[in-house]
């Protein structure tokens, strides 16, 4: 399994952070972890296929996540030379479907008829979902939105964990518990702390609980730049831990 981080950042602008997506290959299966605005621009600068992309998992409905879903229909129609014609999976939360169509009408019908087959599945918190032979899609209940989730992606080898974002959450570290990567979520400052995300500590803590082979921190507004990151997730987490860049890849299960 290999993972390829497209957006660290946030709804905040920021120079150097686009917003969430995550590009996991896994067997024949291309998989857009979350796609908000940039994505799509991420993956030409870093030279990744997005043409194959066979999923797009949404973990939640906050712009930052899944702004880009519509035009990833659109430039798989007309920004490709021929146009797609393979079948498409949209995965998200119960509401994605009502969302989708709401969006249609706005744009135009043609967003859910793209002249390729396209699925759109609606999961809810325990669901188990096959995406190739070996592939599979786990999702979690977080603390963020009502409908939001936390994706694992297994395959015979390797489980990769993304909170997608969250708050403090001991049934998620229990449920992520000895992945091969979790993929967390790392928004605020200590002194910044909500209830709706983690800051560095609390993303140790997740850690220090689920206990990953490697700790991927993704998800940074600004201000929690300013802080020792490394270190306070240190005081909780004595294992591997990235503070994530966009471009950067990771072979999971390695």
């Amino acid at each position: 399994m290999h993972l390829t981080v497209l957006g660290t950042g946030t709804v905040a602008p920021s120079a150097t952070r686009t917003a969430a997506a995550y590009w996991v290959r896994s067997g024949p299966v291309r998989l857009l972890l979350d796609c908000g605005p940039g994505t799509l621009h991420r993956a030409a600068q870093f030279d990744i296929p997005w043409p194959d992309v066979t999923h797009v998992a949404v973990t939640h409905f906050h712009l930052d996540h899944w702004l880009e879903v519509p035009m990833v229909l659109y430039a798989l129609r007309w920004g490709v030379e021929p146009a797609r014609s393979r079948p498409l999976e949209i995965v998200g939360p119960v509401g994605l479907r009502d969302r989708l169509e709401h969006l249609a009408r706005g744009y135009s019908e043609s967003l859910l008829e793209p002249g390729y087959p396209l699925a759109v599945t609606e999961l809810e918190p325990g669901d188990t979902h096959r995406l190739a032979d070996d592939v599979e899609l786990e999702t979690c209940k977080t603390p963020h939105t009502e409908e939001s989730i936390a994706y694992a992606v297994r395959d015979s080898q390797a489980r990769l964990v993304y909170t997608g974002d969250m708050g403090p959450s001991d049934a998620l570290g229990d449920w992520a518990r000895g992945c091969d990567l979790l993929l967390s979520e790392c928004s605020l400052p200590d002194d910044r702390a909500i209830a709706m995300h983690l800051t560095p500590t609390q993303a140790g803590r997740l850690a220090a609980r689920a206990q990953p082979h490697r700790l991927v921190l993704t998800h940074l507004y600004p201000p929690v730049e300013q802080v020792d990151v490394l270190g306070l997730v240190a005081a909780e987490f004595a294992g591997k831990v990235v503070v994530a860049e966009d471009g950067d890849r990771f072979t999971v299960g390695a």
